[in-house]
C-alpha cells in the first residue's frame, strides 16, 4: 500500500472520568503535555510518517476540537494534515466506545488504517510507511503495538508469541505486555463486531472482545515497543509527565 493514500483515526472521543476535575472543562486529548495538546503529538508523529489524512472521533466537548487542531493541522516543512471528524456526540448524544467509534468512521477509513487513542503519550513513534505496507500485504487482519507494563497494568493485557502473533493468555502466570493503543487495522477485521459500517444505529462496543477473538483465530499480530509511552489518565500521571518525573 501506497504510504501517500494512509490514513489514522485518533481516538477522542471519552469523557476522562479518571482525569477529573481537569476534564471537566477540557477534552483530556486537548491537555498540554510537553507543551503541546496531548493529541498534537500524535499529529506529529503521522505527519512525520507520511499520513497526511486522520479522523478524530469526538463526543465530550467535541466543540473544543473546532479550534484546536480544527481542520489542518500544519507543521512546516513537512506537509499539513488534512483533519475529518467522526462526531459522535453531535450524532448519538455520546461516545460509542472504542469498537463502536471505530465502526462508525469505516466509511472515512482506507482499507488499511492507523489507529491510536488520543490520551496517550508516545512521542518516537513513527507510524512507519514501511509497517504499513508490511501489514497490507500480509495474512493478519490486525497489528497492535505492545508496551512493557507500566505500574498501573501490572498483570499486562495480552502475550505475544516468538512468530510475532498477539495472545489472549489464560495463564495468569505467563508473560503478558500492556496495549499501547496503537495499532494498524485492515476494515474486514470489524466485519465480525456484528455493526454495519457506519454504525448508523450508534451500538456502543468495546475493542477487547473483538481483538481476543481475533487472537484466538490467529489474524492478529503485535510488536513489542521500547520507546517512550505513557498512559496520561490521571491528574498525577499528567503532573509527573509534565515535570519530568513520570517513569516512561
Amino acid at each position: 500500500m501506497d504510504n501517500a493514500q494512509a490514513q489514522a483515526l485518533l481516538l477522542a472521543a471519552g469523557r476522562g472520568e479518571r482525569m477529573r476535575p481537569l476534564t471537566d472543562h477540557t477534552p483530556k486529548p486537548l491537555l498540554t503535555v510537553q507543551g503541546k495538546p496531548l493529541l498534537q503529538w500524535h499529529l506529529e508523529g503521522l505527519q512525520r510518517g507520511g499520513v497526511h489524512s486522520v479522523v478524530i472521533n469526538t463526543a465530550w466537548l467535541e466543540e473544543q476540537f473546532a479550534d484546536s487542531p480544527g481542520t489542518l493541522f500544519e507543521a512546516p516543512p513537512l506537509r499539513p494534515v488534512d483533519i475529518r471528524y467522526s462526531r459522535e456526540g453531535r450524532d448519538f448524544g455520546g461516545a460509542l466506545e472504542t469498537a463502536g467509534g471505530i465502526a462508525r468512521a469505516l466509511p472515512q477509513l482506507a482499507p488499511v488504517f492507523w489507529v491510536a487513542a488520543g490520551d496517550v503519550y508516545a512521542p518516537e513513534f513513527g507510524f512507519s510507511g514501511g509497517d504499513l505496507a508490511r501489514f497490507a500485504a500480509a495474512p493478519a487482519l490486525a497489528h497492535i503495538w505492545l508496551v512493557p507494563n507500566p505500574a498501573h497494568n501490572p498483570k499486562g493485557d495480552f502475550g505475544l508469541s516468538a512468530s510475532g502473533l498477539a495472545l489472549n493468555l489464560a495463564d495468569d502466570n505467563a508473560p503478558r505486555y500492556t496495549f499501547s493503543t496503537i495499532a494498524l487495522y485492515k476494515q474486514a477485521f470489524f466485519a465480525e463486531c456484528g455493526i454495519p459500517p457506519g454504525n448508523p444505529d450508534g451500538i456502543k462496543a468495546p475493542l477487547a472482545p473483538l481483538l481476543r477473538r481475533g487472537m484466538d483465530n490467529g489474524c492478529v499480530s503485535a510488536t513489542l515497543y521500547a520507546g517512550t509511552w505513557v498512559d496520561v489518565g490521571t491528574p498525577a500521571r499528567l503532573a509527573e509527565l509534565n515535570s519530568g518525573d513520570c517513569p516512561v
